[in-house]
């Protein structure tokens, strides 16, 4: 896919966050937390900070951090995700 669209493209920004997902649903989640990252980052520059699809990342990084027991990353990812929802 990055052949074909480019690697800034938001469908290869949202096919990482799924390769993330994958990882997490496997339990895999030292591989999915930095793959989780870079779509966020990604999104963030070419869709823009207050973008709809980077609040779903922001909060499945949020989902994968609580899942670890890492209650005090995910606590401010979730308030962020959801700011940017309900704005």
């Amino acid at each position: 896919m990055q052949e074909i669209l480019g690697e800034r493209h938001p469908d290869v920004a949202s096919s990482i966050n799924n390769l993330a997902a994958l990882y997490y649903s496997q339990g895999r989640y030292k591989e999915a937390e930095p793959l989780y990252k870079q779509a966020i980052a990604l999104m963030q520059e070419i869709l823009g900070e207050r973008h709809p699809n980077v609040a779903t990342s922001i909060n499945n990084l949020a989902g994968l951090y609580e899942s670890q027991g890492r209650y005090e990353e995910a606590e401010p990812l979730y308030k962020q995700a959801l700011a940017l929802r309900q704005e």
